[in-house]
């Protein structure tokens, strides 16, 4: 994504008048923006200013203003999320305009989402009262509302100030309660709207006592808005393309896992921003058996997801007409991408199953070996090594058979995985060993329980699905 740049018409920031002092209840400055010098006025001293003064105050605020504009604007665009940039701009704006609470309300004209509200010194409740005035009577209603012109699509309306919300005659009386009750006496609503971006929302800040910001800082938050909403408009972009790639990659996989005695069965998949190849499977056998698969094809976004489709597909296939071989299952598949993406590897596991029977054959190519947890040990699963599907001119490896003991789970995951934790190879797979070993008991007993453990133990702050990095699959089949 590149870099924002400042709109073209910034340097008019050079002709406000920042002689206007500003309201003296005006919000502290943001910690690591400098703060606008004290100007002298010298009609307040009572003397004549000497030659000069006048100018060099206004050379000051205007370096002051430009300043405060940048860092600001910097701030803002160190924010990789949609939620961290309405969060800056309610508190740059509070800054700007010098009042301590507000709200941001994210509603794109399109109606294609997301849609979503942000305060600033309100809890959640005190939004949820908020939200019950009338929309129509609301300035940032009426501005969403009234977005875009009909007669003018491309015109974007102006602010709204409201200075006493006690006093002022066209105020909605549920509005004046709610003021009211959360102690606000004045507001200053800004359109999030640009010719080129179009309406994405609109901010609102609320003064605790009558007031309303000079015409220095509605300047100000005027530049600092365009600004905020051409930069909200690209992080739009972005997450509706992860949200439109997490869809796709979902519905590539099973709906639904399969129900099939002795055996239960959990998984769990991340997918990143760009959408990943990482993959997952459990298709019933004949008499009872189950074949488990995860792979991962090479790539990410749209190609990556349809060539994961494919190969997955084609996997089912073969593992119906022979699924008790799992390495000619996997030959067949190697050569299948060889011949119709032969720019493109993966990597995949297969594993045939009788849950009767408590055995397991596998074979995995280029592929991490499986997790066995249980009550009395959590090892890995030796298998040889081999290369990944499409990286040999021709691919074959020995199967490995598996007894698991009543109760145990065999957690078969995805590269990503141990990739995601940050760590070098040897250093994840004992990390992974030791969330795996770690888990109570109670836990052990639930193949999702068991999954979600892991999880937690691996990333305690949670996969942000908005952070760059590979996808995640974990499959765990608990044996009865």
């Amino acid at each position: 994504m590149s870099s924002p740049h400042l709109p073209k018409h910034l340097p008019k920031v050079a002709g406000i008048d920042s002689t206007v002092p500003a309201p003296p209840h005006t919000k502290a400055p943001l910690s690591g923006v400098p703060a606008a010098p004290a100007h002298a006025d010298a009609a307040h001293a009572g003397t004549a200013p000497a030659p000069g003064t006048l100018i060099t105050d206004r050379l000051a605020g205007r370096v002051s203003d430009l300043t405060t504009l940048h860092e600001l604007t910097e701030r803002l665009i160190r924010t990789a999320t949609l939620d961290e940039a309405l969060r800056e701009l309610l508190g740059a704006g509070a800054a700007l305009v010098g009042a301590r609470r507000g709200l941001v309300i994210l509603e794109p004209a399109d109606g294609l989402g997301p849609t979503t509200t942000v305060g600033l010194g309100l809890a959640h409740a005190d939004l949820g009262t908020i939200e019950t005035v009338p929309r129509g009577a609301t300035a940032h209603g009426r501005l969403l509302d009234g977005l875009p012109d009909p007669a003018d699509p491309t015109r974007v309306p102006e602010p709204v100030a409201v200075h006493d919300l006690s006093a002022e005659e066209n105020v909605d009386p549920r509005q004046r309660e709610v003021a009211a009750r959360l102690g606000y006496a004045a507001s200053y609503t800004l359109p999030l709207a640009t010719e080129e971006a179009g309406r994405l929302g609109a901010g609102v800040w609320l003064y605790d006592e009558p007031a309303a910001p000079t015409d220095r800082q509605c300047h100000l938050i005027g530049l600092y808005g365009r600004f905020a909403t051409e930069h909200l408009a690209r992080l739009l972009q972005v997450e509706r393309a992860r949200v439109q790639a997490a869809t796709v990659a979902e519905e590539l996989l099973p709906s639904r896992l399969p129900r099939v005695p002795g055996v239960r069965l959990a998984a769990r998949h991340r997918t990143g921003p760009r959408g990943g190849g990482d993959w997952y499977d459990a298709l019933p056998l004949p008499e009872g058996a189950l074949g488990l698969a995860v792979g991962s094809v090479s790539g990410t976004g749209p190609s990556a997801l349809a060539a994961m489709g494919r190969l997955r597909a084609s996997l089912r296939a073969y593992a119906v007409m022979e699924g008790e071989d799992p390495v000619a299952v996997l030959s067949d598949l190697e050569l299948l991408l060889r011949l119709t993406e032969p720019a493109r590897s993966a990597t995949a596991l297969f594993a045939f199953a009788e849950p009767a029977r408590r055995t397991l054959v596998l074979a995995g190519a280029g592929h991490a070996p499986p997790l066995l947890v249980g009550e009395h040990r959590t090892s890995y699963v030796e298998t040889s090594l081999s290369a990944p599907l499409g990286m040999l001119s021709c691919w074959e490896a020995p199967s490995v058979e598996l007894s698991p003991a009543p109760g145990e789970t065999v957690l078969l995951y995805t590269d990503g995985l141990l990739r995601r934790t940050g760590e070098p190879t040897d250093r994840a797979f004992a990390l992974l060993h030791a969330a795996a070993a770690s888990a109570p008991a109670a836990d052990r007993a639930d193949p999702g329980a068991l999954a979600d453990h892991v999880l937690r133990a691996l990333f305690p702050d949670g996969l942000d699905p908005a952070v760059e990095g590979e996808d995640v699959v974990l499959l765990a089949a608990r044996f009865d």
